[in-house]
């Protein structure tokens, strides 16, 4: 669980402690564990809740200051990716700005429609989507600029 905690979180201290919490949490609500669906699916819902509950204490997931950071970018730029190896790309999705890196965890890691993500964070499905798309494209434009080294 520590690799999704640190995905949400981006800095590797402050994910083991959302980690620790994760286990507290998974161990009081243990009883609550029917059986229907999978043990880790189960886990793994406490652990992004848990990291998503730490985001929203330090205000992390507002939006609006991302949004402004991406004016600028291009957008049209052709699918890259093909030479990024999975632990690059994991490195990159790390250090984008939090509003973005956790709804593209949500939405194409741990597969959350954009309904449920807005739901989880208090947005629009608008600025779901909207925040994936910024998010594509920021990564997109860092994956061009490591290519172009």
């Amino acid at each position: 669980m520590f690799p999704l905690c640190l995905r949400y979180i981006g800095d590797r201290i402050q994910a083991e402690d959302v980690l620790q919490d994760g286990f507290v949490t998974l161990f009081t609500k243990l009883e609550n564990y029917k059986g229907d669906g999978s043990f880790e699916g189960w886990a793994r819902r406490i652990f992004v809740t848990t990291a998503l509950m730490s985001l929203r204490k330090k205000d992390a997931l507002k939006m609006s200051e991302e949004i402004d950071q991406v004016r600028g970018m291009k957008t049209d730029i052709p699918s890259q990716g093909e030479n990024i190896g999975y632990k690059e790309l994991m490195t990159l999705v790390m250090s984008l700005p939090p509003g973005f890196r956790t709804v593209f965890n949500m939405y194409a890691i741990e597969g959350y429609t954009h309904k449920e993500i807005a739901d989880a964070l208090g947005i629009t499905e608008t600025t779901s989507r909207t925040q994936l798309s910024r998010a594509r494209i920021w990564l997109q434009n860092k994956i061009k600029e490591r290519e172009n080294v």
